[in-house]
């Protein structure tokens, strides 16, 4: 790796890392004000955790060996990582990868809120981050799924369609929240959402633009795509609620951003020209009514992670399938149908999401049978009414 592409390598990696606070305002913003630390605390226990365990074992296993399913143990605790042979790029990238580690996990966080105890979600984390993440994530980088085709550039199979669907799993075993959803649970401070939903968006270049691992045009596409489709995504959800609602409201604004944000994320290095503006347009415009069905199905997803992140990373991963453009990047993968490809891209996209949500949605399920079995996912009754913050960190975010 060349000077400058470590430099951008690890500024980018400096970036993933602020999402996860930045998430935590935006989730944060959105909760209840009696359980607003609780959801802070939720999202910066992974970035905790989730490094310990991605450097003693978790990155050995998702990029270690050249198996089909899972990888080995060559890099357990770091071995095996030069510093001199390469200028450092591999170590800058097992961090990089680390920083998309910490915060998958923490995208479920906000589905559970108001009701998960923290010592259950401690245990969740990288329980969830071994069984889950890494085999999903060893299946599209370097694995089976990448190896017949399929295309996934930041995480849009791996991270957020892997997450959003099991925060599903996590809530149909948690249940409701007390009144929901004849109690409406509006968010306790939109500043913060904005302040969420703000360094989400800068964080998400160095997710995007750094997924390249280089300084490069491909790097520069991705910048310009991720900013594109946040803003078409936002524009669109503000728009549809205008006319459906009769009102453009500051939280449709930042949904729809971090929708179309998800959703370009899978295709930030394979797309170009005004595909970003109709990828985030079209998940602005799904995600806005998706985020409806909980209502109608009956899962009390707090802060509508399946909606967005689950149906907004699902939208960007198909539409691969009909915008893949590599003759724009000189690449080695299939063509989009729009350019030339026939129905395998759209295909093996639909595969690698396929098998993802079954083995999230799966092994998501039974370990929060076995968690709740156990020890208990949920608060008591009183605490759920009284607060989180209180029972469970001995702090109040507001006097």
């Amino acid at each position: 790796m060349d000077a400058g592409s470590l430099a951008w390598v690890l500024i980018s990696a400096a970036l993933v890392l602020f999402m996860t606070p930045g998430l935590a305002f935006f989730y944060g913003g959105m909760d209840q004000g009696r359980n607003v630390l609780n959801m802070l605390m939720m999202n910066f226990y992974c970035v905790l955790v989730v490094p310990v365990v991605w450097v003693l074992v978790g990155y050995s296993l998702a990029q270690g060996g050249s198996g089909n399913f899972i990888g080995n143990f060559d890099h357990l605790f770091l071995n095996d990582i030069p510093i001199l042979d390469d200028n450092g790029g591999k170590l800058a990238t097992v961090a990089f990868l680390g920083m998309f580690a910490a915060i998958t996990p923490a995208l479920i966080s906000g589905a559970v809120a108001d009701r998960m105890k923290f010592s259950a979600w401690a245990l969740f984390v990288p329980l969830w981050l071994l069984l889950v993440f890494v085999p999903i994530f060893k299946w599209v980088y370097g694995g089976w799924l990448g190896d017949r085709g399929s295309l996934d550039f930041a995480g849009g199979t791996a991270i957020h369609v892997n997450a959003g669907i099991a925060a599903l799993a996590a809530v149909m075993v948690l249940g409701r929240r007390k009144g929901w959803p004849s109690e409406g649970h509006p968010p306790h401070s939109m500043p913060l959402v904005m302040i969420g939903t703000g360094i989400l968006w800068f964080g998400w270049f160095g997710f995007n633009a750094g997924s390249a691992l280089a300084a490069n045009g491909q790097a520069a596409q991705a910048f310009m795509n991720t900013f594109l489709a946040a803003a078409a995504a936002g524009l669109v959800w503000i728009v549809v609620e205008r006319f459906r609602d009769g009102h453009a409201t500051n939280l449709g604004a930042a949904s729809g951003i971090v929708a179309g944000l998800v959703a370009i994320t899978p295709a930030a290095g394979f797309v170009s020209g005004v595909a970003p503006l109709v990828i985030g347009g079209i998940a602005g415009l799904i995600c806005c009514y998706a985020v409806k069905l909980k209502h109608r199905a009956g899962y009390d997803d707090a802060l509508d992670v399946v909606g967005v992140h689950f149906v907004g990373g699902l939208v960007g991963s198909l539409l691969i399938g009909f915008f893949a453009n590599p003759k724009h990047f000189d690449g080695a993968f299939d063509a989009g149908i729009f350019y030339g490809g026939g129905l395998g891209l759209l295909a093996e996209q639909a595969l690698a999401n396929v098998a993802a949500i079954v083995w999230s949605f799966s092994i998501t399920f039974g370990l929060m049978v076995l968690l709740k079995r156990t020890i208990g996912v949920r608060v008591s009754d009183q605490t759920e009414a009284e607060g989180l913050d209180i029972a469970e960190h001995a702090e109040t975010a507001y006097h």
